[in-house]
């Protein structure tokens, strides 16, 4: 055995151009292979991290519409109602409010930036698991808002203290909230105390988003119960939703194109496998007289062909031992620009080197069969 593999890594030696060209096609190939299921590995990860942070068990409750199409609204007995629930743990509310925000009054109406002006309850932090990342929380009964992370980059607003223009009235800035995957709606928007929205805006207190927080084990039976709760008389009128199903509909979508980027990598396999049985064929072409002279000197066919097997398979290995490091550090590199953890299948490490391994064998056969087919009178002709 160490006499082969010395037989094996003494032919990659002699020519270590054409060895290292032909293990590359093998590299690349694993390391797609490893990068695309490495990331999708990080990336769930990094969701079942953000789950458990953040909690599976948030219900939003939303206005539908009535049966004649327009627009429905929620009773302002909504969150009582839904506090009312016995699995339900917390419950608050924002409501919309047709306000519009610049961040001063030079700004044009028209420029809002795709951003929304929202009442807020005083226990949204608390049922939403938000954090203020700047500043402080609103405080009941001062004119003063709280910007969502998104609404904050996009008015410039990076710390509190700053003023905003709202429908021709300035507004202090007093916090500016962390991101909120499980909200997107909050992080575009600006939150006004739900009784300063009363008083300076007419809010008329009916909600327009419904946030619940209940036990992970009752979800789905408080996710039937909310509609009816919320709005006995028109059940079908409420939007009963689960904001951590997005998010898991997002990772679904993103496997599907890890799909693809796999066929790809197999792809890529392939093509270094039939350049490794290439490398091999004409490696055994050149080598006529070697081979002659090793089947002059006592060198059974069996010898021969398992020489240039082994040589085959130590240059895929070669290869997928490349292509593996190669693309834990693709992987390691993307975890970390996208601040995930970073996930490393063993499985997918330890195929990637195995099917290296087969993919050389396999291209090696012919080369080898072709080698120890060889006379000595031919080869030393």
């Amino acid at each position: 055995m160490i006499d082969l593999l010395r037989l094996g890594f003494f032919g990659m030696r002699t020519r270590p151009v054409r060895a290292v060209l032909s293990a590359l096609g093998i590299a690349i190939g694993i390391a797609a292979v490893v990068a695309v299921v490495g990331i999708p590995a990080s990336s769930a990860a990094a969701l079942r991290d953000k789950m458990s942070r953040l909690g599976t068990n948030l219900l939003t409750a939303a206005p539908g519409q009535d049966f004649f199409g327009a627009d429905a609204k929620l009773p302002e007995t909504a969150v009582p109602m839904a506090k009312r629930i016995g699995a339900v743990s917390a419950a608050s509310a924002t409501g919309q409010l047709s306000a519009k925000v610049r961040k001063n009054d030079l700004v044009p109406e028209s420029d809002t930036l795709g951003l929304q002006v929202q009442a807020a309850e005083q226990d949204l932090l608390k049922v939403l698991n938000a954090e203020v990342r700047a500043g402080r929380w609103l405080t009941p009964g001062e004119r003063t808002v709280v910007l969502g992370g998104t609404a904050a980059a996009r008015l410039g607003v990076g710390k509190p203290g700053v003023q905003v223009w709202i429908d021709g009235q300035w507004f202090t800035v007093v916090g500016v909230l962390g991101p909120l995957p499980l909200s997107p709606e909050i992080d575009r928007s600006v939150l006004v105390g739900w009784e300063a929205a009363k008083e300076v805006f007419g809010f008329t207190g009916n909600a327009s988003t419904v946030y619940v927080r209940t036990s992970e084990d009752q979800v789905d039976n408080v996710r039937e119960l909310l509609g009816p709760t919320l709005n006995p008389q028109r059940s079908n009128e409420v939007r009963v939703s689960r904001p951590s199903e997005a998010l898991e509909a997002q990772q679904l979508a993103e496997n599907s194109y890890n799909a693809l980027f796999l066929g790809l990598g197999g792809v890529a396999l392939l093509v270094g496998g039939v350049g490794v049985a290439n490398t091999m064929v004409i490696s055994v072409l050149e080598r006529r007289r070697e081979i002659g002279l090793r089947r002059a000197l006592g060198a059974t066919r069996r010898q021969v062909r398992w020489q240039f097997l082994t040589e085959s398979v130590l240059l895929s290995g070669l290869g997928g031992l490349v292509g593996v490091v190669v693309g834990i550090a693709v992987t390691a590199g993307y975890s970390i620009s996208q601040r995930w953890p970073a996930a490393l299948p063993w499985p997918a490490l330890l195929g990637g080197v195995g099917s290296a391994v087969v993919i050389g064998a396999i291209a090696g056969v012919y080369p080898a069969v072709r080698a120890a087919r060889q006379s000595p009178t031919d080869a030393l002709a």
